[in-house]
This record gives C-alpha cells, structure tokens and sequence, in this order.
C-alpha cells in the first residue's frame, strides 16, 4: 500500500499538476452531500478496509454486502408503491390499480387527522380530510379499505406512528373477518414515534407513554402476529426535515437502539423481537454516497446489535430496510425531470441492497399523483428490475475504492454522532433536550444558503431555467367527503351496540392507568365494537394527555 500511495502522488506531480496549471479552476475542492470529502481518484491504499472482517459474504455478518445470500438473484425487492388519499372507496381502487399494474405490496397513506387520532367528524378535523392521505375513523372505514384484497396473500405497509397500534388492531379485525388467522397477516407498521418528535410531528402523547405503546405492539405481535414487523425505525422523515446521509444513518440507529432498551426493559427477548424490526431509508441525490449509506447502516446495526447488546441470533443482527425516493428533491419547475431523479434514487437504493422500494411520482410537488404519474414510477421500478441487469449480481459496486471508502467514513461519522448522543443519556433524552432537532435544523439551513448562492446546482431552479405551464392532469380530492365521512360515522353510532363500546373504552383507560396493563388485546376488542379511532385516543389523551414539545430550536 506505501508503494501504491507513493505511485499516486507521482501520477499527481506528473499528470495532474500540469493540467491544473493550465486549467486552475478545476482545483476546486468536491464533497458529498454529508461534506465528506471526495478525491480525485482513489487507490488501494486510500481504503482502510479489512475486506474478509469489513465486507464478507452477503447473508453474513457484518452484512455490509445484504442480509441474503442471493439478494435478488432469489427474490426481487418488494416494488410498494405508497398511496392513499380520499375515502376508502377511491384508495381502495387505487391499490387495485397498482396491483393489476404489477405492484407486489401495499402500502398505505393516512390523512392528517386519522395520523393523530381524531375522527372525520371532529371539529379539529375539519378541512383536512381525506387531503393527505385515506380517512380512516372505524373499522368499518379499513373493511372497505381492504375489499377484495386478500390479506393473506399481500404484504401492506401502514404509515402510521402515535395511533400505529389502533390501525393494526382494527387490521387484525378485518383479517379475522377474511378468515385470515393473525398469524398469517404480513406487512409493517412504522410505529416509530420518535422520529415524529424531531422530524414530523405527528405525535400525541409524550414520548414515554408512546414508547410504551410501541413495546405493547412488540409483545402482542411476538405472540400473536409473529410474520408482522413491528416497527418501522426511520431515517426517511429526518432526511426530509434536513439531515445529511451521515446524521440519516445515526439518529435513525440512535432512535433504533432506544426501542430496543425499552424493549428489555419491558422484559421482552431480544432474539424473540429483534429479528421483526425494520427500518426505512430515504434514497436521495448524492448516487454513490446514498448506496454507501445503506451499506454503512447495515454494518453498524449488526455490531451493535451483537456486541452491544449481546443479540445470538443472527437475525437479530440483520438491518432489513424499505427505502423511498426523497420527496424533498422533486421540483413543481420542470416536474418531467423529477423522472430521472426518482430513476437514480431508485438505483441507488437497488445497488445498496433494499428489501423494498417505493418510487415517488413526477407531480408530487404539485399534487396528489394522478394514476399515469404513479404508473410512470412502479415503471421505473420495473425497468430496473428486469432491463438494466443490477439485479443479477450481489452488491455488484463492492471493492470499488471509493464506495468502501464512503462506507466506511459513513460508519465513522455516525459512530461519533452515536457516542454524542450516549453522552446526552441516549436518544429520548437527546431529543427532549432538543440536540437532536437543532443538529437536523443546522443542516437543512446550510444546504439552503448553498442553494441560495449558487453553490448548488438544483437543475430546472436555480440554473437551467424555462418560461413554462404545467400542462399535467390534476387529481383533486372532492371535498364533499368530508360530509360523507361524517355521514358514515353518524350511522355507525346510531346502529353499534353503546353500552359495548362505552365498557370497552372504560377498560382501556383503567389499562392505560396501570402501568403493566396490556392494551393491543383491548384495541382489538374496542375495534371489533365499533369503538372510532378517536374515541379509544380520546381515552388515552384522558390519561396521558397530549404532548407539546418544549425543546427549543
């Protein structure tokens, strides 16, 4: 390696000096997104990396090259285009739509209200509805949701954090109406209430009797709905809000080992719950760092995971991951450029070795996305799959020097945030403190001062701009649902059994009074009574409040 490091700087005196001489622009300094900084070239001795101990096999620890050892050789990641919007009705066709169009999971977006436990027919529901996702108040809304969907033989994913265990609950419900045993339920909720302190927002309760409906959730699926995934750590959202790669990777694993201690805690078995967590990553523009990333995640989840805390099964060490396009990157300018985005972000997270994959739509920065628009991205997903031959060899950029080079400095890096954030008394206490939110904060204001002065290229807003009119077909949300909503609800507590869902609805809020008191058993029991989404919340807001943050940014 002192051979191959002396060998470069002569190739510098000598081939590169001169062209610099005449040329001395092109001295300008490269880094990525995170500000690692990126060489001309990179060599053997530029990588410090024991490949036998760093890499491996795919399928093995540490994993840095996949948590299978055929990878999409054996399966095809899981193409999970994310819709919902409107009622039931209309989403339900929609995933319809998508499966007819060669979609192989679902994966469900919930309006505002229903993302913080209140019904259609609220007063602070009003405007929102069905605007940002499906409304979802009863069981009767996730009956019609799933109609001629059989939920034994499709995977969903639900976006879902403070009321994630009230959605699985009722899912549970339709399920058994199906015929379809618990057991035999396949999907995600994301359940991952703190990254909506620092990230979201879409929170309701403080964070300590969130986490406890997290670790619920944990229990009741280890024992009841065992091919579930029970949580759905994410990094997507604090790249939305600004984070570079590097704080994507740490705060995520950061948020990833508190669920875990409060699992333990909880005096659940680590190798019982851990092989059912997963984790949700943003693909974003910087291609070569972002495949980095996701190899860099990996690598550091298994080493803490066994040596941290001490996990024996090798599931337990494996970081499985779903990925999404980053929304943040899509333009209104020139919306037909955001195609070839999402196609990189897409290949970034194939050749970083994703579980699933989600491919945003061209007009999301304009509107809801109409059906040729979604068509296009699951497209994306399908060319790549079958056309462009990167599914056809494991981790196929392994041994290039430079992205071993970026994996490692990502692990690096997001070791040293992870050290910080021990120091602070572990992510909950970084995030009350408010460390968490000001790090994601200072980032987001640099990258748009860089932006702002050019330092930046954003094709189509600061440089390369047209005079143009969007001529795209709109999808615009009726907003007599609202009405049709309430109209829903109105009926079903005219006709449900009351002295049913007022006893159960006394018996959550004694449960969520004792501390060790199980609630999925009840929220099952509350949904199979009719009880609304935001009654069960309202019993719990009853006990626990609501939360407003006093971390300061």
């Amino acid at each position: 390696m002192d051979e191959l490091g002396r060998a470069k700087k002569e190739w510098e005196a000598q081939c590169v000096a001169p062209v610099l001489a005449r040329y001395p622009e092109r001295q300008e300094s490269f880094a990525t997104l995170s500000g690692i900084p990126i060489e001309r070239v990179y060599t053997p001795a530029d990588v410090a990396v024991d490949y036998a101990e760093q890499l491996g096999f795919p399928g093995e620890y540490p994993f840095t090259r996949g948590v299978q050892p055929t990878m999409y050789r054996g399966r095809l990641w899981t193409m999970r285009q994310y819709a919902g919007y409107a009622t039931a009705e209309e989403s339900n066709a929609r995933y319809r739509y998508l499966l007819e169009q060669g979609q192989t999971g679902l994966s469900v977006a919930f309006d505002l209200p229903t993302q913080i436990g209140y019904d259609a027919d609220d007063p602070l529901a009003e405007g929102e509805v069905g605007k940002v996702g499906v409304s979802i108040s009863s069981l009767d809304d996730v009956r019609t949701l799933f109609a001629g969907i059989p939920l034994d033989r499709v995977s969903t994913s639900m976006t879902i954090n403070a009321p994630a265990a009230i959605l699985l609950a009722m899912y549970v419900a339709v399920g058994k109406e199906q015929g379809v045993a618990p057991g035999k339920l396949r999907g995600t909720v994301q359940n991952d209430i703190l990254k909506e302190y620092v990230a979201r927002g879409t929170y309701i309760f403080a964070p300590r009797p969130s986490m406890r409906l997290v670790t619920d959730l944990f229990r009741y699926c280890t024992a009841e709905v065992p091919r579930w995934n029970t949580i759905s750590i994410s990094g997507y959202h604090i790249r939305e809000a600004g984070a570079t790669a590097v704080q994507e990777v740490a705060f995520t694993l950061a948020n990833g080992i508190a669920y875990v201690a409060a699992a333990l805690q909880a005096g659940l078995d680590i190798d019982v719950f851990a092989p059912r967590l997963s984790f949700f990553f943003n693909a974003h523009n910087d291609f070569l760092e972002e495949i980095a990333k996701f190899r860099a995640a990996r690598r550091l989840w298994a080493r803490i995971m066994r040596d941290r805390f001490g996990a024996q099964d090798p599931r337990s060490w494996s970081l499985r991951f779903h990925t999404q396009t980053a929304g943040c990157t899509l333009t209104a300018q020139q919306p037909e450029n955001n195609v070839v985005r999402v196609t990189l972000q897409a290949l970034a997270a194939v050749l970083g070795g994703t579980q699933s994959l989600h491919t945003n739509s061209r007009d999301e920065a304009l509107w809801l996305p109409t059906e040729e628009s979604v068509r296009i991205a699951l497209r994306t997903q399908q060319v790549i799959a079958h056309e462009s031959g990167v599914a056809n060899t494991v981790d196929p950029l392994a041994g290039s020097y430079l992205i071993e080079h970026l994996t490692g400095e990502v692990e690096r890096q997001a070791r040293s945030y992870l050290a910080k954030i021990d120091d602070l008394g572990g992510a909950l206490a970084a995030i009350e403190g408010g460390y968490v939110q000001q790090e994601i904060a200072d980032s987001a204001y640099r990258y748009q001062q860089e932006v702002e002065r050019k330092e930046r290229t954003i094709v189509g807003v600061n440089e390369y701009q047209v005079g143009e009119k969007i001529e795209l077909e709109r999808l615009v949300v009726n907003p007599a649902i609202e009405a049709q909503q309430r109209g829903r609800l109105a009926a079903l507590r005219s006709r449900r059994d009351g002295e049913r869902v007022s006893a159960i609805l006394s018996r959550i809020e004694a449960a969520a009074r004792a501390e060790d008191e199980p609630l999925m058993p009840l929220f099952v029991a509350a949904a199979e009574a009719d009880c609304t989404l935001g009654e069960i919340c309202r019993a719990l807001r009853g006990v626990w409040g609501e939360y407003r943050s006093q971390a300061s940014i």
